[in-house]
């Protein structure tokens, strides 16, 4: 099982924490990533992070669909990939209908129809076999609505990049963990609990079976929240704000996905609550209706040991990569314990 860094969202004041970053590099950490919601980019902090590494690899996680067009996504992609010296990959999401009509001003649509457009363009322009043509309700190359000029034209990038750059998906949801099993190289599972996989598995297994079976390289990134201390409902704690924030407010209170996961984990009652508290301003009070449970099936907390027993966890659930987030104590932890 590989190690990942996972360097999340920028606060108000942006700091990409380069630090951390080298640490991770010295260890040995496979990869790093950055993600975006609707402050910094993840393209311009990983572009930082990629200039001033040599050996680790740089993602997106993740590059937001509706902010960008397909063309535009593999550009970025192909180009980051060569500065990098062909260490860069491409983490792709459809983010939520609040970030995507009320951001980006783009319409939102059917995710699972969007997305596979999407990441079909995407790959044929890294392939570079011919120019790119594509029709589909959310996208047409050239450009065919009725306002068109008729002069756009098939290209062909002119660029020469990998043509089997990596492309992950972001997906929690039972349709859209298949799609990334079916058409995508990685998965990106958030609020992962290895304790779920069969649930998970189901559905890996259907994209994996309409991909036509198998992919030995097919890489499970979970992400996972690492809080070292001797006090475990101490550490447990310091997870329940971020928790509290994706289970209360990040989405509509009738279209939230993480809301939904933790529902189907069993704790139906206390997303409600947890919404509820969230949508109404009183974050405090949603994050102390975080159970402890739900805390410790998403990530590891703890003493050295305890993490140590229950990261065997994660590889018996099939996870490749550790997306780990965590303080530099934990980051050199988990290198030891892992690697």
């Amino acid at each position: 099982m590989r190690l990942a860094l996972g360097q999340g969202y920028s606060g108000a004041t942006l700091s990409p924490d380069v630090d951390r970053v080298l640490e991770a590099e010295r260890l040995g950490y496979d990869s790093v990533w950055t993600a975006e919601s609707y402050g910094s980019d993840a393209v311009t902090t990983i572009a930082w992070i990629a200039a001033r590494t040599t050996r680790i690899h740089v993602g997106t996680a993740i590059m937001q669909i509706g902010a960008r067009t397909p063309a535009a996504s593999a550009m970025t992609a192909m180009t980051l990939d060569a500065l990098s010296g062909g260490r860069f990959r491409l983490g792709l999401g459809v983010s939520n209908p609040q970030v995507v009509e009320g951001w980006h001003g783009q319409r939102f649509g059917k995710p699972l129809a969007r997305t596979r457009e999407y990441v079909s363009i995407v790959r044929a322009i890294l392939r570079r076999e011919k120019p790119v043509e594509f029709s589909g309700e959310y996208y047409q190359i050239p450009y065919a609505g009725p306002d068109a000029t008729s002069l756009g034209k098939p290209l062909k990038s002119i660029l020469h990049g990998r043509a089997d750059l990596p492309i992950y998906l972001a997906a929690i949801g039972p349709k859209n963990v298949a799609l990334a099993a079916e058409i995508a190289d990685g998965w990106i599972p958030t609020l992962f609990a290895p304790s779920r996989i069969r649930m998970f598995r189901e559905w890996l297994d259907e994209g994996l079976r309409r991909a036509g079976g198998p992919k030995p390289k097919f890489d499970v990134m979970a992400a996972c929240p690492v809080v070292v201390g001797d006090d475990v409902g101490a550490c447990l704690a310091q997870h329940k704000p971020a928790i509290a924030l994706y289970v209360g407010g990040m989405g509509a209170r009738s279209r939230n996905f993480y809301n939904e996961t933790v529902r189907r984990y069993g704790y139906a009652e206390a997303a409600q609550t947890i919404q509820d508290l969230y949508l109404a301003g009183k974050k405090r009070e949603a994050e102390a209706a975080v159970p402890d449970a739900l805390v410790d099936e998403v990530g590891l907390f703890g003493p050295r040991e305890r993490i140590r027993e229950r990261l065997a966890a994660y590889r018996e659930a099939g996870v490749t990569t550790l997306a780990v987030r965590g303080s530099l104590d934990a980051i050199r932890l988990m290198a030891e314990l892992a690697l």
